[in-house]
């Protein structure tokens, strides 16, 4: 006997039609019961959908500069924002410089050839530039071929 057999829901449902046909005085008063018992249950443990559509945003507009301003004014900002991210670019910098002299410290002292790294790494990079350049030119190329032969 297979496995699946004991889960035929034929044999489940010709059950179901013998058990009703059988003469019991409450099948229908049984049966009414039931599914208003299940309604009952649907009504009240499926949570009513609760949706409304999104708030829309209350904007706030913020102005930091006066109204007025005048192109010196503007220029002037903007070349002393300018110095500002020069500075804070440098001191990005220093510490990514830090930040690898750090590391190179690390694989000498575990042993490893940093030099042979490095000029590794270079050459792929190399490398890797000149397959991109090559791909460009070949694009362009054929992207002038095609218009040519237009």
């Amino acid at each position: 006997m297979s496995y699946w057999q004991r889960f035929n829901p034929v044999g489940a449902f010709g059950d179901l039609v013998g058990y009703w046909r059988q003469p019991t005085p409450y099948r229908w008063q049984i049966l009414a019961l039931s599914v208003a018992i299940t309604f009952t249950g649907m009504v009240f443990l499926i949570p009513e959908s609760q949706r409304q559509p999104p708030k829309h945003p209350t904007v706030t507009y913020i102005s930091t500069f006066e109204a007025g301003r005048t192109d010196e004014q503007i220029e002037a900002s903007n070349i002393a924002n300018q110095q500002h991210q020069d500075e804070l670019q440098a001191q990005r910098d220093a510490a990514e410089a830090r930040r690898k002299e750090r590391v190179r410290a690390l694989a000498r002292a575990s042993g490893i050839d940093v030099e042979a790294m490095e000029r590794q790494i270079a050459e792929d990079k190399a490398r890797d530039e000149a397959a991109a350049a090559r791909a460009d030119r070949g694009r362009q190329t054929s992207t002038n071929q095609a218009a040519g032969d237009r």
